[in-house]
């Protein structure tokens, strides 16, 4: 199997409960959470694991909540490697209105990061990364970070011959479509996020595809992946563009919402 490296810098520890209403300057009681360990690069390293695979998840992490997510990782069996977070690792909060089915989302920003902590991360990289195996950049950044990241980071991969799959949002993906860095193998975005950066609506896949055939063409990544939600996802690498359904697994669920 070719190796996989997922990189997750602003992991959280998801709490998940319900109340039986959700109403403003009251006192809410709630049901004992589900606790799980949250983020975009643990998340595919998860999902990885439950089809079969195995990948390597680079989380950084800190504090007590940092060192119980990384339990919740290890009782998984999901292989971990420890980058020092400048700070406690976040808690994310999800609360159903069991009266409604509505949810409610609080997602804390994390620790910021500084110009030495980042520093010491690429250099941890560097010697994580296997030359022809696959890097997954994945999830919220952490306050601090510019939003040039990705791109930096692009060219850690490019230095070590590993294949770089970039799935963030925001200003850093803005930045990074704006001036890519070199050699993305793939770019992932949603529906809404493509929306934005495109400064209009797609209505249809097929106008999903020429969008993300226009980043191919710029050499923004070698693939790039539109998510359309329940329609599917667009997948061009090079035209005609091919649209492949998501697959689905029974087994088990895993966060949606990037982190």
């Amino acid at each position: 199997m070719i190796p996989i490296l997922t990189l997750t810098l602003n992991p959280a520890l998801d709490l998940a409960t319900s109340a039986d209403a959700v109403r403003p300057d009251t006192k809410l009681r709630c049901v004992a959470p589900q606790v799980d360990p949250g983020g975009g690069g643990i998340n595919v390293a998860r999902a990885i694991r439950l089809l079969g695979g195995d990948a390597f998840a680079l989380v950084a992490a800190g504090g007590p909540t940092g060192a119980q997510l990384q339990a919740l990782l290890a009782a998984e069996g999901v292989l971990t490697g420890l980058l020092a977070a400048p700070g406690d690792t976040r808690i994310s909060l999800s609360v159903a209105d069991r009266a409604t089915g509505q949810q409610y989302r609080f997602m804390l920003p994390g620790p910021e990061w500084h110009e030495a902590d980042v520093t010491i991360a690429l250099s941890m990289l560097k010697s994580a990364l296997t030359p022809g195996g696959y890097c997954v950049l994945s999830g919220s950044q952490p306050p601090g970070l510019a939003d040039d990241f990705p791109a930096d980071f692009a060219r850690t991969c490019a230095e070590r011959g590993a294949k770089l799959v970039v799935d963030t949002g925001g200003k850093p993906l803005a930045a990074f479509v704006a001036e890519p860095g070199p050699g993305a193998e793939v770019l992932r975005m949603n529906h809404e996020e493509a929306e934005e950066l495109a400064g209009r609506v797609f209505a249809t896949p097929a106008e999903s595809a020429e969008f993300a055939g226009s980043l191919v063409a710029r050499g923004v990544a070698r693939i790039v992946v539109l998510a359309r939600g329940g329609e599917g996802s667009v997948l061009v690498t090079d035209w005609p563009a091919a649209r492949r359904r998501p697959r689905r697994c029974a087994t088990a669920s895993l966060p949606q919402a990037r982190r």
